[in-house]
């Protein structure tokens, strides 16, 4: 029976079951995919390019009035028995199927063009960045992700064989003369075979075609994104260094079009966000010509840091009382420093010069942190230094030196609430109200200790000594902790600098800055999402409460230290304190953050889910007999292959996901769990089934989203399994209450805690 469809409707949508085919009486239809979309008209069949499949692989959507007829098919069978009954429809469909064929590889062979044209702009627009900056004399700017983009190239088992191409362009012709020689190709399974081969290299090649997406959307993601650490900022903050009279100002302009241009012809990016990308640097330009730069109140707000900032470098040397040596070192480091226009140069002299910088910048941070102890009003030059990396106020640009100036005595940091500067942390280490870290080798100041006395560096009473000693803790921290984990939130390994430089501000500080408001904003964002990211179970036993034993989940949110440097990217260093499970993570981030904060946060949550329950699993967090998201996660990924509940194409999708993720495991949960609090969480479905149905089982959603997600049917299932397991543990709960109830016992409190978590 015929149906019909209004221009818009969707008639059949990628991932749904195939369950049969419709031949167009009427009207035009969008074949829609991830990165394009080609058109069938009338006498055209919707779902041959699927035919091998068990889901489309296209969503399908009216462009005008559409009306369709459905064409009988069975999976096992194909055409065959229509064929027999109709010779003739076996030249239609064939026609059909070759020229979505051709739209099929017109659209890969687009794709892969695209691509190397996109890598070579980038590049040559890059070089042409750094030469302009050259010749303005000014430091330019890196994108870090740059660092591991490489032309595209497909391995063999990736790509389709070139032959294909050839193959089908010539295949038309000689297949039309066929037919009309021999009605008995049409009449039989030889037209419904050459179908199925046609709609399995039409799925090959559209898994090839979303390798090529992925790979056109991180150049793009070069070009412009949400963080701003894309070329369209480079040079707008050029243009705006330069100023628009200045020699270089027309072409940096006209690169600016160009780049305008590029992004126009790539859709693959958010329209509405790109246009006001576009419109803001429009704007401004507007501004600068009313105004001009120099006539801005703010510049005549910075004449009273002037003062205030001048002479920092001799003010914290001074003030640090370190050996005269390395205190001439580094000035001398700080003044070569300045005077290098590339200050991200990766050259063999650049790179020692940062070396060397790093090496006195902490010898210098730990003689004037430990005259700060005796200090009890600490300049705010020297706060600068310790909260921001802050040395010279002609590196920093005195705009951003102000600006600092103007923070350094307030800073909105709130150790009560668990968010610490790293002065406040390493203050709070020397004082004894922390336990050091864990050095790179995983191993926590008394095992450091001990290993030092094994090995017969001291005695057992210098150990002792040691192990009570704050000074010595403080410099454990200061020595391993410290060093390595502000150079990995700074995240541009190969270029990283530990003194605060203007050539690294990459966006307003004041939209950068990372304050303990926003950081727990965003950790409540991700427990109204995952209610028990933070939790850990443990036992509770009181016999005279009448509690024999009990499991308990207890929340324990994390320790966060600010790191002082402008970075992107996050670390969760360790999931609890020495062997409790009961006590805080560490987690560190800049303390002025480039990236978007909330994405670092779900990543550090995920990673803090996969390694909480390492540590609870043990040897066994990969054993599938022992029931747990690590083994579970681990099963999946291991044997996706042969997985039935999976597509084709979401097999296709995990085997590029995990190349990205350089087949690390935790990588790809650390994915899905951010796809999980981001998308999943606010009811945009992206992760497949199975991926889906573990998560739900182990970071499962808080009431009110559960709530939400009962009429749709992705998540019947496993949210009536979840109402299941908790309705069993709901059961126990009612028992013990009831128990204690007819002994005269009140509740403990951390039994009624057990309740309120079950219930959320």
């Amino acid at each position: 029976m015929a149906k019909e469809f209004q221009g818009g409707s969707v008639i059949c949508e990628s991932g749904q079951p195939l369950t049969s085919l419709y031949m167009i009486l009427k009207g035009t239809v969008r074949a829609v995919y991830s990165d394009g979309e080609f058109f069938l008209e009338k006498g055209d069949i919707i779902g041959l390019c699927e035919m091998s499949n068990e889901s489309y692989l296209f969503s399908y959507i009216a462009s005008d009035e559409v009306t369709i007829a459905p064409v009988p098919y069975k999976q096992s069978t194909g055409l065959s028995a229509m064929f027999k009954k109709q010779p003739d429809f076996a030249q239609i469909t064939f026609t059909s199927s070759l020229k979505q064929m051709r739209s099929v590889l017109e659209a890969y062979e687009t794709s892969k063009y695209d691509c190397d044209t996109l890598y070579h702009y980038l590049i040559d627009s890059y070089q042409k960045y750094t030469v302009l900056c050259e010749h303005n004399q000014i430091s330019p700017q890196s994108l870090a992700e740059m660092e591991g983009i490489e032309p595209i190239t497909l391995e063999k088992d990736e790509d389709i064989p070139q032959w294909l191409i050839s193959y089908y362009k010539n295949m038309a012709p000689l297949m039309t003369k066929a037919l009309q020689i021999s009605s008995t190709l049409s009449c039989g399974d030889f037209i419904n075979g050459l179908l199925m081969k046609i709609s399995l290299d039409i799925r090959n090649i559209m898994s090839v075609c979303r390798i090529l997406s992925d790979y056109k959307f991180d150049i793009i993601n070069l070009l412009i994104n949400e963080n701003r650490l894309d070329l369209f900022d480079l040079y707008t903050s050029l243009h705006f260094r330069v100023g628009q009279h200045a020699e270089d100002s027309d072409i940096i302009s006209a690169s600016i079009s160009k780049l305008i241009d590029t992004l126009e012809d790539y859709n693959s990016s958010d329209h509405d966000f790109y246009q006001a990308r576009v419109k803001e640097y429009k704007d401004s330009l507007d501004r600068l010509e009313i105004t001009g730069l120099n006539d801005s109140d703010e510049s005549h707000d910075l004449d009273k840091y002037k003062d205030a900032v001048a002479g920092s470098l001799n003010t914290i040397l001074s003030y640090a009382g370190c050996d005269a040596e390395v205190a001439a070192q580094f000035r001398k480091v700080i003044d070569d420093f300045k005077k290098l226009i590339d200050k991200n140069s990766t050259e063999d002299a650049s790179r020692r010069l940062r070396l060397n910088m790093t090496k006195l910048f902490y010898q210098i941070y730990s003689s004037a942190f430990q005259t700060s102890l005796k200090d009890a009003k600490v300049p705010t030059i020297l706060k600068m230094f310790f909260l921001f990396g802050y040395v010279d106020e002609e590196l920093a640009g005195i705009e951003n030196a102000a600006y600092l100036y103007s923070l350094a005595d307030n800073y909105p940091s709130n150790p009560d609430n668990q968010v610490y500067t790293i002065y406040e942390w390493l203050r709070a280490v020397y004082e004894g109200r922390k336990e050091p870290s864990r050095n790179e080798f995983d191993t926590d100041y008394a095992g450091y200790i001990h290993e030092l006395r094994i090995n017969g560096k001291i005695s057992i009473a210098q150990e002792k000594e040691m192990a009570s000693d704050n000074m010595q803790k403080f410099l454990f921290e200061l020595e391993n902790m410290f060093p390595l984990v502000n150079k990995i939130t700074f995240g541009r390994l190969s270029t990283f600098c530990p003194v605060f430089s203007e050539h690294n501000v990459l966006k307003d500080l004041r939209k950068s800055l990372v304050t303990a408001e926003e950081l727990n904003a965003c950790i409540n964002e991700i427990r109204q999402i995952d209610f028990g990211a933070f939790y850990r179970e443990t036992i509770y036993s009181d016999p005279s409460a009448g509690v024999p034993k009990e499991f308990v989940n207890v929340e324990v949110l994390p320790d966060f230290i600010l790191t002082p440097n402008i970075g992107i990217r996050g670390v969760m260093w360790q999931e609890i304190e020495g062997k409790r499970r009961t006590t805080p993570a560490r987690m560190m981030i800049s303390v002025f953050h480039l990236e978007e904060l909330m994405v670092i946060l779900a990543r550090l949550a995920g990673e803090f889910r996969w390694e909480m329950c390492k540590r609870i699993q043990g040897a066994r967090w990969n054993d599938v007999a022992e029931r747990s998201l690590t083994s579970e996660y681990f099963e999946y990924i291991q044997f996706y292959k042969k997985n039935r509940e999976l597509t084709p194409e979401a097999k296709d999708k995990i085997k590029s996901s995990m190349q990205k993720a350089k087949n690390s495991y935790k990588e790809m949960f650390v994915r899905d769990y951010i796809i999980w609090i981001l998308f999943e969480g606010k009811g945009s479905p992206r992760l497949n089934k199975v991926a889906r149905n573990i998560l739900f089982t182990h970071c499962p959603f808080s009431k009110a989203i559960r709530e939400s997600l009962k009429t749709n049917p992705l998540y019947s299932d496993i949210l009536n399994r979840y109402d299941i397991r908790v309705a069993q543990k709901l059961h126990h709960m009612d028992n013990l209450y009831q128990k204690l109830k007819n002994s005269g016992l009140p509740i403990p409190d951390e039994i009624a805690v057990q309740r309120a978590f079950l219930e959320s």
